[in-house]
């Protein structure tokens, strides 16, 4: 059994557990784990209509994970990836909240309101993710050349 050098590629857990490690990776991790409770609770309501979102923005934040551990954003360069995450995690953030406070003004049963408790938070959470996405999305620009180009 020989060393793994760089030529061989890690395996996808492994890159997965480095990922989840960084800040973005936390985040990540601790979205998909809200939307789970999230949906568990709604699918135990009365009224699983609710469902929708949690399952949407589940899928979404379990991809770019992938997406950001395997540093596929790296190689698809045509893709403005922060902008992409920015929207993702603005709108998850927007559903989320408008949907608990729905939920949470026309009552129901002990599940619902969990559901749109943890809703709420996980609302806050994708609010939170957009935040810090946002100023990386500015572009640095590089200073002018102040010589004049006969060097006098």
């Amino acid at each position: 059994m020989s060393d793994p050098g760089p030529e061989q590629s890690a395996s996808c857990m492994s890159l997965v557990s480095a990922y989840v490690r960084t800040r973005k990776g936390i985040i990540l991790a601790a979205e998909i784990a809200i939307c789970l409770v999230v949906l568990i609770c709604y699918a135990a309501s009365n009224t699983p209509g609710y469902l929708g979102v949690a399952i949407t923005e589940l899928i979404f934040a379990v991809i770019f994970l992938f997406l950001f551990a395997a540093r596929f954003d790296q190689q698809v360069t045509f893709i403005h990836w922060g902008w992409t995450d920015f929207l993702r995690a603005a709108i998850g953030g927007g559903l989320f909240i408008i949907l608990s406070l729905v939920c949470l003004i026309r009552g129901g049963d002990g599940p619902g309101i969990a559901g749109s408790v943890f809703g709420l938070l996980a609302g806050i959470l994708f609010a939170y993710d957009a935040f810090i996405t946002f100023p990386t999305l500015r572009k640095t620009h590089t200073q002018a050349a102040t010589d004049s180009p006969d060097n006098i």
